[in-house]
């Protein structure tokens, strides 16, 4: 759907020897110049377009219908067939809870933490229409009152496509359904996003970074270092719109701004201050920034504490909102509105953020939980835990 369900799958396939395992990666057309060359074969897959997923997250509309899923099913199924892997890991591919299924292949499942059904939300009416015409206090208390309501009928066109194939139905419930797999696995850590009653099959992967192979831009090795440096972007899922009023808010401020646009349109006016790519190396970024501004989903601030360097989240949809919600409880971040972002508002809070200090120290303890996790470990339990093995392991 976005470039992050393709940057994690990577960036598991990395961690797995080729010389121990046969690599096939199977993503939509569009994303052929972020795979690596050489390791593993990729198989193009058909899938709605980003804009499409987007449009409908803004409108609180279904992803997919059921003709969709069924298209989807298909087209996994002819390729599970023909390949017969060990296994499957899907990020966001959510006809593979039938398809796997179907074809007799063990399915693991990438989700966010925040999506788990076992662990509790406060949940955020996210940019959609009713947070645009009401005060965000009455927003807020419709949303979370109709929320269950809206969360079983997103579950609608699942549900049915579990019946069509013979499949029992689950909870009218989303966060059942993305977490239907053999095994679950979070790519977030337990000390942001706390558990109760975790099944055996649940497991925290911890973060997953990942940042595409591209060329560095020629003002990459020659930025000034004379005053604080603030990494930019909003992501392939961001509000793209916004970022001429971030650059044009900022551009006053004694700071130098690194900027990725994330494959969207370069902004008409670049400020003096702002130093901007198509895309940029995001872990290296944040490792050279002292705050971290993006759309507040998990790809971003995961690279930016990782760095232990704190966040700015300009959040827009729920997805957003959810992962912001850890980023602020740990202390090491904070969160603005997309629809209601304001100049003024913004120039304050990163005026703020830079200097304080317990920000900072609070990022800096997340690097330090961060390096706690052994993510390859934890991806090759996960694998043996279905059965898969590396070539030559007793």
């Amino acid at each position: 759907m976005t470039l992050a369900h393709v940057g994690r799958p990577l960036a598991l396939a990395r961690m797995l020897s080729p010389l121990h395992y046969e690599l096939h990666f199977a993503c939509a057309s569009g994303y052929e110049a972020f795979l690596p060359a050489g390791n593993m074969e990729y198989w193009p897959i058909r899938s709605i377009s980003s804009a499409q997923f987007l449009a409908a997250l803004a409108a609180g509309k279904p992803v997919y219908d059921v003709a969709t899923l069924q298209t989807y099913v298909e087209d996994d199924r002819r390729l599970l067939e023909q390949l017969r892997p060990a296994a499957v890991i899907g990020d966001f591919r959510l006809s593979l809870a039938v398809s796997a299924r179907l074809v007799g292949v063990p399915y693991i499942g990438l989700i966010n933490a925040y999506w788990s059904p076992y662990i509790p939300q406060q949940y955020t009416v996210p940019s959609l229409a009713l947070s645009r015409i009401l005060p965000i206090a009455l927003a807020n208390a419709l949303f979370r009152a109709g929320r269950p309501l809206a969360f079983a009928l997103h579950s609608v066109p699942l549900n049915q496509l579990r019946r069509r194939f013979g499949l029992p139905a689950l909870r009218y419930d989303l966060r059942s359904l993305y977490a239907d797999a053999d095994q679950v696995l979070y790519p977030d850590v337990a000390e942001m996003f706390a558990a109760t009653n975790l099944p055996a099959n649940h497991a925290y992967l911890g973060p997953v970074t990942w940042s595409p192979a591209t060329p560095e831009p020629a003002w990459w090795h020659g930025l000034p270092q004379d005053l604080p440096l603030v990494y930019v972007t909003l992501g392939s899922s961001g509000q793209g719109e916004l970022l001429p009023l971030i650059l044009q808010a900022l551009a006053e401020l004694p700071l130098r701004l690194m900027v990725a646009t994330a494959g969207q349109d370069m902004p008409d006016t670049i400020p003096e201050n702002a130093y901007v790519a198509r895309y940029l190396p995001g872990e290296l970024a944040a490792q050279r920034a002292q705050l971290v501004i993006c759309n507040g989903g998990s790809p971003s601030t995961q690279q930016a504490l990782a760095a232990g360097v704190p966040v700015l989240g300009i959040a827009g949809n729920l997805d957003q909102y959810l992962n912001m919600q850890g980023v602020q409880a740990v202390g090491a971040g904070r969160c603005l509105r997309s629809d209601r972002l304001q100049a003024r508002v913004l120039r304050e809070s990163v005026t703020q953020m830079l200097v304080h200090p317990g920000l900072r120290a609070a990022a800096l303890h997340m690097a330090q939980v961060f390096q706690q996790y052994d993510v390859a470990q934890r991806l090759l339990a996960a694998l043996d835990r279905v059965g898969v093995r590396a070539l030559g392991a007793r």
